[in-house]
């Protein structure tokens, strides 16, 4: 897949956002789905409130952060505009950020182990909000990576669904970097199938028309789209 490489201006991330599109309505095609389908998942993680602007303007509403305390300083008052966005968590999730999580995002895509489902049902309870769940899967089961393992997901559900009270609608996945990524994403669309899900979330900047063509229900885009982060910035504090 061949797509531009944009910088953070107005014109140049209308294009690549375009681009972005392009190329879903051509994977969507390809293997025969309907583009509304499969929804663009903005990846605005290290991107400030500006650089997000232009995105907002032309009609993008749906982004994904990584980071609560990040995530409030840039959306609180972007909210105040735009009241139609849906702001989706798509980073590791630590049980004391739980409440915070759930008041801001409308998507949480990282439930990964009891204690997060447990704090997260709490949450709920407690605030009144039911924002729209997935368990991240570590396909790779890489050690350093979030995700439950494939062998234990059946286990986590059974926990999500039966002691914590939670509806889990869908699966989330990060593929090893340095492996193909098709294996993992068929791996995903078996396990949706097999525990009867409706959200497939994997796909990114390098690979999401493949993913679209193994059944993504929706795409997480963000380099694609904003350009290269900034690489020698501090690394970013755990949430």
């Amino acid at each position: 897949m061949t797509l531009l490489t944009p910088i953070p201006h107005l014109d140049q991330t209308l294009e690549a956002l375009a681009n972005v599109r392009a190329h879903m309505t051509r994977a969507c095609r390809d293997c025969g789905r309907l583009e509304a389908d499969v929804e663009l998942v903005c990846v605005s993680k290290g991107f400030d409130a500006e650089a997000i602007q232009p995105l907002l303007a032309s009609g993008e509403r749906v982004f994904g952060e990584n980071r609560v305390q990040e995530a409030r300083q840039k959306w609180i008052e972007l909210r105040r505009k735009y009241h139609d966005i849906e702001l989706h968590l798509i980073g590791p999730l630590q049980s004391n950020k739980a409440a915070e999580a759930v008041d801001l995002f409308d998507v949480i895509e990282t439930i990964d182990r009891p204690k997060i489902a447990e704090a997260i049902a709490h949450a709920m309870r407690s605030s009144g909000k039911n924002p729209r769940l997935l368990v991240q899967v570590n396909t790779g089961e890489e050690p350093q990576k979030s995700g439950v393992a494939p062998s234990e997901l059946s286990d986590l559900l059974a926990y999500c669904r039966l002691s914590a009270g939670l509806h889990i609608e869908g699966l989330m996945c990060i593929p090893p970097v340095d492996q193909l990524v098709s294996p993992h994403f068929a791996l995903m669309r078996r396990l949706s199938s097999d525990f009867g899900l409706s959200l497939l979330s994997m796909g990114m900047s390098e690979d999401f028309d493949l993913a679209i063509q193994l059944g993504a229900t929706q795409v997480r885009v963000g380099s694609a789209i904003f350009g290269v982060r900034d690489r020698t910035e501090k690394p970013p504090i755990s949430i």
